[in-house]
Order: structure tokens, then C-alpha cells, then sequence
């Protein structure tokens, strides 16, 4: 999906600048899988996410960009984390440059997923060995690492 309108307002003032914005992002698990998309822009596989328009919850932006990006409908479920700093800058082939800060949440996979191959050139599940030797954005592993640690604490609890 093209960038949005609010996005494209503050690009037609400040041009590629840099521009923080927040987001969010789904982390879909199927047992000790996740679902992963490589992103056409990049050719790195992360997972799925993009921002949060202006009013809008970020619940909701998450269900919106995982529909837009692979057409399947999720539950959001509660937060991971929050991500920011170096690992989360972009550089996009257009020059844009962007640091996002954002949210992670855990999320099931209601319906199929496919890639919308506008965003994505495809969608897979890999096991965190697969992960390891895959090209991927860096910050994932800390997500991967904090989902993992929250799944063992909420297995410990009575």
C-alpha cells in the first residue's frame, strides 16, 4: 500500500528528512513457529506491521495492516513490548527516511494469509533456527526473545 495521506502531507513539507513515527506489529505464532513476511522495499523478512494513522488505536492499525498486507484477519492480544531507537530506522529506495517506535503484540491468525506482493514478495513460518540463518531486520530477534520469555513466565504461573 502506498504511504498514507497524513505521511504524504508531512513528506510534501520536509521531503526524505527523517520522520519518527509509531507503529505496530504483529507477532503470529504457531506453536514454536512465526509467521514471517519478506518486505518488497528490503527483501528482509520481518514481521508484519506498519503504522498508526492519526486517531486511530493501535489495535485496530494492527488489524488493518495485517489485512492489507496478507488479506487475513487476526486477534490482538496483549503487548510484548515497545521497540524504538537505532534498529527500528529505515531507509526506504525513495530516499524517505524513518524511525518508527513500535508496539509488538502478540496476535492469532484467524483466517489464510497470503502476500499482498505490493508490500510483501511472500509470507512463511520458520522455527527460530530458521530465523537465525534467514536475512532479516535485527530488532525481530529481541521481539522473538521478549514473546518467548512472556510465553515461559504466563507457562510458570499457577
Amino acid at each position: 500500500m502506498p504511504m498514507s495521506d497524513y505521511v504524504q502531507s508531512i513528506r510534501d513539507r520536509i521531503g526524505t528528512d527523517f520522520l519518527l513515527l509509531p507503529g505496530v506489529t504483529a507477532v503470529i505464532r504457531d506453536g514454536d513457529r512465526f509467521l514471517l513476511g519478506r518486505h518488497a522495499h528490503s527483501g528482509l523478512w520481518s514481521f508484519i506491521g506498519g503504522g498508526i494513522e492519526p486517531g486511530e488505536e493501535p489495535q485496530d492499525a494492527l488489524e488493518r495492516e495485517v489485512l492489507e498486507e496478507t488479506g487475513a484477519r487476526i486477534r490482538v492480544g496483549r503487548i510484548i513490548g515497545a521497540y524504538g531507537g537505532e534498529p527500528q530506522m529505515v531507509q526506504y529506495p525513495n530516499g524517505d527516511r524513518v524511525g518508527y517506535v513500535s508496539v509488538a503484540y502478540e496476535c492469532e491468525l484467524l483466517s489464510a494469509a497470503a502476500p499482498d506482493l505490493d508490500e510483501l514478495l511472500e509470507l512463511a513460518w520458520f522455527d527460530l533456527e530458521a530465523i537465525a540463518d534467514l536475512p532479516h531486520r535485527d530488532w525481530i530477534d529481541r521481539v522473538i526473545s521478549d514473546a518467548e520469555r512472556l510465553i515461559a513466565e504466563t507457562d510458570q504461573r499457577p
